[in-house]
C-alpha cells in the first residue's frame, strides 16, 4: 500500500481545529443558517467527522456530538428546504452515519425520510403544473443545490424503490424536452432569470445553465446514477442522450461554457475564455456527469471522451491559473476529489492521466514542506468552516484522494459525483 499523500496532514489538521463546537467563534455559530445548512453550517462539519470516523481516522463521539447539535431543535421542511438546507441536509448527514453504522439514527431518519418524500412529491406536482402552464422553469426547480436533482440524489440513496424518486426522474425527463418561448425553440431547462436565479439585465433572454451545481449537468448526473442503480422511468435513456447531444454542441476542446444565452444558441462558434474547471461550473463537473452517463449507457466512446476532457482540463495551465482556492466547490481539493473518483471508473487509457492529475492537484492544494497547521488556520480564518467553500469541505475532498481510498460513507452523493 502506498503512503498517504502529505495533503492528508492538512485534512487531519482542519478536522482537529473543528473538533469542539464550543471553540468556534460566535460569528459562525450565531448565523441563522448555522444549525441546518449543509453548505455553510453544522451538518457539513458533522459530515467531515462522520467520514473520518467511518474511515478510521477519527472518533465517533466527535461525529455524534456535531450531529446531536444539529438535531437539538426542529428542522425546516416544506418549500424552504432542499438538499443543502433543512430536513434533507440533516437526512444526508445522518444517512452517511447510518451507512457506516447501520441502525444508528433509525428513528430520526424514519421521520426525516417521510418529510423529504412528502416535500419532493409536492415539488414534483409544482413542476408538472409549471410545465402544463407553458412557463419556463426556475433553476431552483431542478438543480443540485436547491432543486429536484439534489433531492433525487438523497432519494436514490434512502428510498430508491419509493414513490418519490420515479416522480423526480419523470420531471427531469420532461425537463429535457424543447420548449417554445416567444417563437424560439429552447432547451426545456432554459430559465428566464440569470445564473443567480434572479432577474438579471445581463441576461435579457434568460440563459441555459450547464453546471453541475446549478445547471443541466446535475439532472444528467442523477438520471445516469439512477440508471446505474437499475432505477429507470420511461424516456430516461433518451433524456440522457438529449443532454449529452446539447453539451456536445457547446463543447470547445475540453471546455464547456458555464452557461449559454440566446445569442450563443444562434452562434455555435461562441467559445468561452479560460475558466476554472470546477465542480460547480466547468469541465470537472460536466465531464464527471458525462462519464457517469457513459457508464449508465455502456458507451465506451463517450466514456473515453469524458475522461480525456477531464484529464486535459486538469493539466491546462490557464484553467488551473483561474483556480484560486482549495474549496470543494471550485478549488483544488474539489478537483482532486473528482479526478480521483473519475480515475476509479476510467478506462485503462485514462487511468494514468487522471491519477497523475490527482497527484498534481494534491501537490497544489498542499505544496511540499508546507506547515499543515499554519495552512489549516489560515484557511479557517479566510474561508470559514463551510462544506462547499470552506475548510470542512476542503478536508473532506482531500481525504479519499490523499489516501487512495473510496469514501467510506458515500458523503459525496450530495455533489452528484457518485
Amino acid at each position: 500500500m502506498n503512503a498517504p499523500h502529505p495533503a492528508l496532514h492538512l485534512s487531519d489538521r482542519i478536522a482537529d481545529l473543528l473538533t469542539d463546537p464550543a471553540d468556534l467563534p460566535d460569528a459562525w455559530t450565531t448565523h441563522p443558517s448555522w444549525r441546518q445548512s449543509l453548505a455553510h453550517g453544522i451538518p457539513g462539519i458533522a459530515l467531515l467527522h462522520v467520514e473520518r470516523a467511518a474511515s478510521g481516522r477519527g472518533r465517533w463521539e466527535i461525529a455524534a456530538r456535531w450531529l446531536s447539535i444539529a438535531a437539538t431543535a426542529p428542522v425546516t421542511s416544506g418549500p424552504d428546504s432542499y438538499l443543502y438546507y433543512g430536513a434533507p441536509a440533516l437526512t444526508h448527514a445522518l444517512a452517511c452515519a447510518n451507512q457506516a453504522r447501520p441502525g444508528t439514527y433509525r428513528t430520526a431518519l424514519t421521520h426525516l425520510d417521510r418529510a423529504v418524500e412528502d416535500d419532493t412529491l409536492h415539488r414534483c406536482a409544482q413542476a408538472r403544473a409549471r410545465l402544463a402552464r407553458g412557463d419556463l422553469p426556475a433553476l431552483t426547480e431542478f438543480d443540485t443545490i436547491r432543486g429536484l436533482a439534489g433531492l433525487g440524489s438523497l432519494l436514490l440513496r434512502r428510498e430508491p424503490g419509493g414513490r418519490a424518486l420515479p416522480e423526480v426522474l419523470a420531471c427531469l425527463v420532461n425537463l429535457t424536452k424543447d420548449v417554445k418561448d416567444d417563437g424560439n425553440l429552447l432547451p426545456g431547462w432554459w430559465t428566464a432569470d440569470g445564473p443567480s436565479g434572479k432577474p438579471d439585465p445581463r441576461f435579457p433572454g434568460g440563459h441555459g445553465n450547464n453546471g453541475l451545481a446549478h445547471g443541466i449537468a446535475g439532472p444528467l448526473a442523477l438520471l445516469s446514477l439512477a440508471l446505474l442503480h437499475d432505477v429507470e422511468v420511461d424516456g430516461q435513456r433518451e433524456a440522457i442522450r438529449t443532454v449529452l447531444d446539447h453539451l456536445e454542441r457547446l463543447r470547445s476542446g475540453h471546455t464547456w461554457p458555464y452557461w449559454t444565452t440566446r445569442s450563443h444558441l444562434a452562434d455555435t462558434r461562441h467559445r468561452p475564455s479560460a475558466q476554472r474547471p470546477s465542480w460547480c461550473y466547468g469541465t470537472a463537473g460536466v465531464a464527471r456527469a458525462q462519464q457517469l452517463a457513459a457508464l449508465a449507457l455502456d458507451d465506451p466512446l463517450l466514456r473515453r471522451a469524458a475522461e480525456a476532457a477531464l484529464a486535459a482540463a486538469l493539466s491546462d495551465t490557464a484553467a488551473l491559473a483561474a483556480t484560486t482556492d482549495l474549496s470543494a466547490c471550485h478549488g483544488f481539493a474539489g478537483l482532486a476529489h473528482i479526478a480521483h473518483r473519475a480515475a476509479a471508473d476510467a478506462d485503462p487509457p485514462g487511468v494514468a492521466r487522471l491519477r497523475a492529475a490527482t497527484a498534481l492537484l494534491l501537490d497544489t492544494a498542499h505544496p511540499p514542506r508546507t506547515d499543515p497547521d499554519r495552512q489549516a488556520r489560515h484557511l479557517l480564518d479566510t474561508a470559514g468552516p463551510a462544506l462547499l467553500e470552506g475548510a470542512a469541505g476542503t478536508a473532506l475532498a482531500l481525504l479519499a484522494p490523499a489516501t487512495a481510498t473510496t469514501p467510506a460513507t458515500g458523503w459525496d452523493a450530495c455533489l452528484l459525483t457518485a
